[in-house]
């Protein structure tokens, strides 16, 4: 199993796509022009914060909202390695998967971490946080290879032999 540790950046409740990137910032032909406006409507100064290898955890209904791709996308090149919520929007978590972006359901570890906190992931396993495990479900075969891959072109692309 791959086991990581980041760092806790900790939002809240029904995080929606305009909070994670909003329509405005859309115009901007790359992602990486998109990336310093990331969370801007709720905390402008968090997209400058975060480290490669962070991790996002946040409450109920994570990603709700519209279905645009730029959300994981932005989420994904600010280099979190996983965003930890008690619940996601399905169609953010198609949407991250596609991407690459490791989605982690997790009801009672959101209300017993604080920002800062570091986490150890052991992927499809469980969340060890303050001396304490959070077992977590192990995603799909097919979920596993397309975030192993780094989203679901490269999986396909890697299974075609077109790498």
């Amino acid at each position: 199993m791959e086991e990581f540790q980041g760092k806790v950046w900790k939002l809240g409740d029904d995080i929606d796509t305009d909070i994670i990137l909003p329509t405005e910032y859309l115009v901007f032909p790359t992602i990486a022009e998109m990336k310093p406006y990331a969370f801007s409507p709720l905390r402008p100064e968090l997209a400058g914060k975060i480290e490669p290898g962070d991790i996002i955890v946040g409450g109920e209904n994570f990603g709700c909202g519209s279905s645009r791709e730029q959300a994981p996308e932005v989420v994904k090149a600010l280099g979190i390695r996983a965003v930890i919520a008690k619940s996601f929007a399905r169609i953010f978590f198609r949407n991250a998967i596609n991407n690459g972006l490791l989605l982690i359901e997790c009801r009672d570890l959101p209300d017993e971490v604080s920002e800062g906190d570091t986490l150890t992931v052991t992927v499809g396993e469980k969340i060890r946080a303050n001396g304490k495990d959070y077992k977590i479900a192990a995603l799909p075969e097919n979920l596993m290879e397309i975030l192993n891959a780094g989203g679901l072109v490269k999986a396909m692309r890697k299974r075609n032999g077109l790498n």
